[in-house]
C-alpha cells in the first residue's frame, strides 16, 4: 500500500490558518476602541487536526516505539476555521503577543518546507 507524503499539504493548510488567525488578530486591533466589542481568536490548529483522528503509519517496526503515537498528519476541511468571541474586550498587548506567535509558526513553517524540499530534491538528484 503507498501512501503519499502529506507535509506540503498540511504546511499549507498551517499557512491559511496562519492567515485567518493574523486576520482576525487584526480585526481586534482595528476595533479597540469599539464600544461593547469582544476579541477574537481562532481555534487552535492542534484542535482542528485532532479532529482528523490521523494515526501515523509504521514502515518498520522500530520506526515508531511505543502504542498511542497520534499525530495527525493530514486534514480535508475547506479551511473554515471556527471563530471564537472571547468574554472580555481587546487588550493591545494580548493581540501584539498573539501577532507575534503566528510570525513565529510561520516562519518555522517555512523553515519546515524548506528543509523537506531540500531533502526530497536530494533524494531526486542522487537517484534513491
Amino acid at each position: 500500500m503507498t501512501t503519499g507524503v502529506y507535509l506540503f499539504d498540511l504546511a499549507s493548510q498551517h499557512a491559511r490558518y496562519l492567515a485567518v488567525r493574523q486576520a482576525t488578530i487584526a480585526g481586534n486591533v482595528a476595533n479597540a476602541n469599539t464600544a461593547g466589542y469582544k476579541a477574537r481568536d481562532v481555534v487552535p490548529f492542534a484542535q482542528v487536526l485532532a479532529k482528523t483522528g490521523l494515526d501515523m503509519q509504521m514502515t518498520a517496526g522500530r520506526h515508531i516505539e511505543g502504542q498511542g503515537a497520534r499525530i495527525p498528519v493530514r486534514t480535508d476541511s475547506g479551511g473554515g476555521w471556527e471563530t471564537l468571541e472571547t468574554a472580555t474586550g481587546v487588550s493591545l498587548e494580548q493581540e501584539m503577543l498573539k501577532g507575534g506567535e503566528v510570525s513565529r509558526q510561520s516562519s518555522l513553517d517555512n523553515a519546515v518546507v524548506k528543509s523537506f524540499h531540500r531533502m526530497l530534491m536530494s533524494a531526486v538528484r542522487s537517484g534513491s
